[in-house]
């Protein structure tokens, strides 16, 4: 007799936190159609410059050795600069790690 496959997804057992005022970021998804309902290929699709927060750093060092507050925060979707940060994969899941001055807005 065959075992059966779970079809349930493994739950990521790496946890990242990011250091000083680093921010870790989830991109999302590329759009598959233009606006005007053109399908894009794989290869026409550029990576989407938006993404949700998934946690934040202790903050910035400042002179006096306090920490500075962060201007976002977790769950939120925001826009970033085109070569912000550096893309990670933990799990199997692409993230990206970046400076929160690469962060242009909160998108609302």
């Amino acid at each position: 007799m065959a075992k059966a496959r779970s079809s349930k997804k493994k739950a990521s057992k790496t946890k990242i936190r990011p250091l000083g005022e680093k921010v870790l970021i989830k991109r999302l998804e590329a759009e598959t159609k233009t606006s005007g309902g053109i399908v894009l290929p794989d290869a026409a699709r550029e990576k989407p410059q938006k993404g949700k927060i998934l946690a934040l750093g202790d903050g910035k060092l400042l002179d006096d050795g306090t920490r500075a507050d962060f201007q976002v925060k977790v769950g939120q979707t925001v826009l970033f600069t085109s070569y912000a940060g550096t893309e990670i994969k933990v799990d199997g899941e692409e993230m990206m790690l970046m400076d929160e001055n690469d962060i242009l807005a909160i998108l609302e």
